[in-house]
């Protein structure tokens, strides 16, 4: 079977490296947006996955209701009220897309651009529509919906092609309780592990990221950043979290949780205890976890106190 004609050109769309030079000055144009706390909102982060997707439903929606209006006669002031109800909405939706879109890889950028491009399109027919409808020219109002309509289309199936075929705002470390092997695994001696400095292990194939604090907790998460994989072993570590060296989002070392975005989900994390010398490791929430924070773990002695650390003979 031949290749999807549509989908080698999207493959084409990704390597093609023409538009770079615009691409990297429009994202350092959206980084540099004094957005302060906004950015993590536009991200997503309270929500736990982005909220663009979200946002894009809403002209979507009325646009689309609108051009079922058209196709009814008499309708076209409740239509244009419904394209002014989209229209009002695209502005915020854009600027979430925009705040993701700058902190993807080139790769997605690409596909990306042509995305806004098509969705630009989108709005400037929908504007000149409402336009029209003002003026009662409302046959060519319903002429630049339907055009609307179909350039919001093609701008939908590129922002799927970002979300599902390049996995951008998927959380890339998802799939790690369903790989890891439930019970204790053990990554190497304490002393391979020098205070302070991030190091990279792995169980069952999964990277992890292992930090020995000063006063001999470790904590284990997994290396893979949940926003786009960047290696956290080879980020900063301070004030108890690591900052991914990609993208710099920021989770806390002692549970994973995202301290700061792009990433809007947490990374796995790992309760850990030292046994003859040697840090282990488990999965958190796997089974028997719940035993281990409740007091029911018969090797509670060498585990330390708390979830994801272990103390005393790490020193």
């Amino acid at each position: 079977m031949k290749q999807s004609r549509v989908l080698w050109l999207l493959d084409r769309l990704e390597r093609e490296p023409r538009a770079d030079p615009l691409i990297d000055a429009l994202r350092a144009g959206v980084r540099s947006l004094p957005l302060g706390r906004g950015r993590d909102l536009l991200h997503g982060r309270w929500l736990g996955h982005p909220v663009h997707p979200l946002m894009v439903q809403v002209p979507i929606g009325s646009w689309l209701s609108a051009a079922v209006l058209d196709l009814r006669p008499g309708r076209s002031r409740e239509a244009g009220l419904l394209i002014g109800v989209g229209l009002a909405a695209a502005a915020p939706a854009a600027l979430a897309g925009a705040t993701d879109w700058a902190e993807l890889h080139h790769q997605q950028q690409r596909v990306g651009l042509v995305h806004a491009v098509t969705n630009t399109a989108a709005v400037g027919l929908y504007s000149a529509s409402l336009a029209c409808r003002t003026k009662g020219r409302n046959g060519l109002g319903r002429a630049y919906g339907f055009l609307g309509l179909s350039a919001a289309a093609l701008g939908g199936m590129l922002g799927g092609h970002l979300a599902y075929r390049q996995a951008s705002g998927a959380n890339h470390a998802e799939e790690v309780p369903h790989v890891v092997t439930e019970g204790w695994h053990r990554i190497g001696a304490v002393e391979e592990f020098p205070a302070g400095e991030p190091v990279r292990r792995s169980v069952d194939d999964v990277p992890l990221l292992v930090v020995r604090e000063l006063g001999g907790t470790i904590h284990v998460l997994s290396e893979r950043c949940s926003h786009l994989a960047g290696p956290l072993s080879e980020g900063t570590v301070a004030d108890g979290c690591v900052q991914c060296p990609w993208h710099g989002s920021v989770f806390r070392l002692s549970d994973g949780w995202n301290v700061r975005g792009p990433a809007t989900a947490p990374q796995p994390a790992f309760e850990t205890r030292i046994a003859d010398g040697h840090v282990e490791v488990r999965l958190r929430h796997q089974d028997g976890g719940q035993r281990a924070r409740s007091g029911g773990d018969t090797d509670r002695g060498h585990a330390g106190n708390g979830v994801g650390t272990a103390h005393g003979q790490a020193g």
